[in-house]
């Protein structure tokens, strides 16, 4: 695939955005013990320092698209740089669970922006005929990350610190700040749709209450009947955002995307898929160290 300089540049600008992405979604599992031993808490409690960087990113990544069109993806991916290592660095200086909770939330919202943007950006550079071996390049450093990830949080932790998992984000962003700026195309689109924020409101809020209600039993102390109360209510605001989509002409995900059958099949079998390997990163450290004595 021959590219221009400033293409390549792109190209590796993107990937190591999705790097770092995925890498600080996994880097954490191991070294959970580590952080609740030096914040006071049980290592079992930890889960919501997970949890928190995951459902940040899904509140945000529906917006990403008309963000990006709106104020220009090569700002909106330097701000989402800026957001991530700020809340690296907070994460490092955090002194408690919920300090540290906090700071996981404004780290996801960077997070949530650098892939969807850089692939959005992708799509606009790159013709149809070299669209898939760009997308190709970029997905790869991305699967690299979850893989070296649970390693090298155990490493930092052996060697340092459970804070440098997050402090070597700092110099990394820093990089992708200055190269964002001199290699991103980045012009706001000329006609921006009106952005949808009931449906936004509802899809948002949808996520977040089953994710509450799901985590509500183990670590949030709630009681069963409040879980129940957000459940119904998260499933009630997904199914009014279903049929306040299938209306509306320019919604921020269409339910249309579903009558596609490869889509549809993909997206199920990917949910279930990762049911199940999401799980596991985070419940094999917790394992072999708090149970077994590794």
């Amino acid at each position: 695939m021959h590219q221009e300089p400033s293409q390549k540049v792109l190209l590796w600008l993107v990937a190591v955005g999705f790097f770092m992405q995925t890498l600080d979604a996994t880097i954490v599992n191991t070294a959970l013990p580590a952080m609740a031993q030096s914040l006071g808490e049980s290592p079992l409690r930890m889960q919501s320092v997970v949890v928190a960087y995951s459902l940040a990113m899904a509140m945000l990544i529906p917006a990403s698209g008309w963000v990006a069109d709106r104020f220009g993806a090569r700002r909106v991916y330097f701000l989402a740089i800026v957001f991530f290592v700020a809340g690296s660095v907070f994460c490092a200086l955090s002194h408690s669970l919920t300090q540290l909770v906090a700071s996981r939330v404004l780290q996801g919202l960077g997070g949530a922006l650098l892939l969807p943007v850089g692939r959005l950006v992708v799509l606009r550079t790159f013709p149809r005929e070299k669209f898939l071996q760009a997308m190709s390049f970029v997905a790869i450093p991305g699967l690299i990350g979850p893989l070296i990830g649970p390693t090298l949080g155990g490493w930092l932790v052996e060697v340092a610190s459970w804070h440098w998992i997050f402090l070597i984000n700092v110099p990394v962003g820093l990089l992708g700040c200055v190269a964002t700026m001199r290699y991103m195309p980045g012009v706001p689109a000329p006609t921006v749709a009106r952005f949808d924020l009931a449906g936004y409101l509802m899809l948002a809020f949808g996520m977040v209450a089953l994710s509450l209600a799901l985590d509500g039993l183990a670590s949030l102390g709630l009681r069963q009947a409040s879980v129940l109360v957000l459940m119904i209510f998260g499933l009630a605001s997904l199914v009014a955002y279903w049929l306040h989509a299938a209306r509306r002409p320019d919604p921020l995900f269409s339910p249309r995307l579903f009558s596609v059958d490869t889509l549809r099949i993909g997206l199920l079998g990917n949910l279930f898929a990762r049911l199940g390997s999401s799980c596991m990163p985070f419940l094999i450290p917790l394992l072999l160290q708090v149970t077994m004595g590794y």
